[in-house]
């Protein structure tokens, strides 16, 4: 019996699942990574403790699930979070920590591509909205800061294809989490020159590009002897968590689109045509040529309400995270929609779309004397998914929605996924005990198997078993309140700017 096994570089857990042939779960486990903030714009991770996670749960999951069953792993397919970027010197060790999505150190740099002609033509180009989080302006922040550090790097590498290149010994970068960096030109599959020339870097210094099916070279004997794995098990390079969420749901064309709430959020579709917008809200990554994941990414999704748990929940066991959670939604839960005037602007970790505001900070609005821990609660949820809402109101500005699916962890718990259908007025469809970014990379290797003629049958392949109706009475309520925390998401943009600089001096 054969299986594939499917690896998520996430950025709050290393996820591994195994899949038979035919999609059914084997077995999966998870290990947490930590992110550290020294300063308030920071947002860093440690590489090689990603990878020593990733290659203990790997080999738990192995030892748990497949070999036990006699299962030959014929495919170990990678996914990551985007946007990340690793220095590396000449031997290929990391000169630092990894810089995150949510790293926000390079406003200036980015701010000096917003507006410009040079700014406009690089996004044309990319599909990367000019930010904080695209590698593009990282790496001309160390160029303007760490100026000596930055003469010193041999390659800027994604957390991805550190992992790929401490297994296989090769240096590469799947099409998909490169166009996710600014710096590759999505037409023409080629790292961009204007790009290269404002980061201060050539396309030497960046890893091999190659397509998401990819084999990312055969896996160093000493993990094929530790993990009990041959040598021919195929390393697929893989793609994004986000590429691979959108296909694990089963969107394609128009009509659909898919919401994830995990530690960060987006509202994304996926289509043959690149989603124009002279605003420049939106990004266009690719996943295969001529297939594009099109949306908005929010920084402020389930890593707020972890935030908020973790600062005023009743941890009764000190480590249950989860249980202390639950516990939260079910205070929320007796408050009315709306929060009785209590609004919440989540932008713990400043803003991506639709603001686009690596300022924006987070603000509790309306507050009476009459509220209590619960409200708080839910105006916290609510803020958390005002925002994601947002993100998909403006984008069907541009594409028709009549459905929605939901993933992550935090978007397919019951109360999230009702407050999403009640807040779109629209249906939801999703899965209980399912993974979209896993299944997605299930789908990617099968295609690359044959088991799937292509993407597109695999993608019809997919059921969404759940299907969750939205309130109408509940609607009218949210969209009061939203339009309150629409406003106030641009209207404190010189208030977030002046707090912002304070904290700089």
């Amino acid at each position: 019996m054969e299986c594939i096994i499917t690896i998520e570089l996430g950025t709050n857990a290393v996820r591994v699942y195994a899949f038979d042939l035919k999609g059914n779960t084997i077995g999966s486990l998870k290990g947490y990574c930590p992110t550290f903030h020294s300063e308030p714009n920071y947002s860093e991770q440690d590489p090689d403790q990603i990878f020593i996670t990733m290659l203990y749960v790997l080999k738990n999951l192995l030892n748990d699930f497949v070999h036990p069953q006699k299962y030959k792993v014929s495919t170990i397919c990678f996914s990551s979070s985007m946007h990340s970027l690793l220095a590396v010197d000449k031997r290929g060790n990391p000169m630092g920590k990894a810089i995150t999505w949510a790293d926000s150190r390079a406003d200036k740099e980015a701010a000096a591509l917003n507006g410009s002609a040079l700014g406009k033509k690089i996004y044309h180009a990319t599909g990367t909205p000019l930010h904080p989080m695209s590698p593009l302006t990282k790496i001309a922040w160390m160029k303007n800061n760490e100026n000596e550090k930055f003469k010193q790097v041999s390659k800027f590498l994604s957390l991805k294809s550190y992992i790929l290149q401490q297994l296989t010994g090769e240096y590469m970068i799947d099409y998909s989490i490169a166009s996710a960096t600014g710096l590759l030109n999505i037409h023409k599959i080629k790292w961009n020159t204007d790009s290269l020339k404002f980061a201060g870097i050539t396309a030497g210094m960046l890893p091999e590009l190659v397509p998401v099916f990819s084999n990312a070279g055969k896996l160093n004997k000493a993990y094929q002897t530790s993990l009990g794995l041959s040598a021919h098990t195929q390393i697929v390079v893989g793609s994004s968590d986000g590429c691979m969420a959108t296909l694990g749901d089963g969107i394609n064309g128009e009509g659909t689109a898919t919401i994830t709430v995990e530690d960060s959020g987006a509202v994304r579709v996926m289509s043959d045509k690149v989603l124009h917008d002279e605003k420049q809200r939106f990004f266009n990554y690719l996943l295969t040529e001529k297939r594009y994941i099109s949306g908005g990414p929010t920084n402020n999704g389930g890593v707020v309400f972890e935030w908020f748990t973790r600062q005023f929940g009743d941890f009764k066991n000190l480590f249950d995270i989860e249980y202390s959670m639950q516990e939260l939604i079910n205070e929320a839960a007796n408050v009315p929609p709306g929060s009785d005037g209590l609004i919440f602007l989540p932008y713990l970790l400043g803003e991506r779309a639709p603001i686009w505001n690596a300022n924006a900070r987070g603000v509790f609005f309306g507050l009476n004397i009459k509220h209590d821990k619960a409200h708080f609660v839910r105006a916290a949820i609510e803020g958390i998914l005002y925002e994601i809402y947002s993100i998909g109101k403006t984008l069907a500005q541009h594409r028709k929605i009549d459905s929605l699916s939901i993933n992550g962890s935090f978007g397919t718990l019951p109360f999230f996924a009702q407050m999403v259908a009640d807040i779109y007025n629209k249906p939801v469809r999703l899965r209980q005990n399912y993974h979209s970014v896993s299944y997605g990379s299930y789908l990617l290797s099968a295609t690359k198997m044959g088991i799937y003629k292509s993407l597109d049958e695999a993608a019809k392949s997919v059921e969404l078993t759940d299907l969750v109706t939205p309130d109408k009475k509940n609607n009218k309520s949210y969209n009061a309140y939203f339009k309150i925390f629409e406003r106030l998401s641009t209207k404190l943009a010189n208030e977030f700017a002046d707090i912002a600089a304070l904290q700089r001096q």
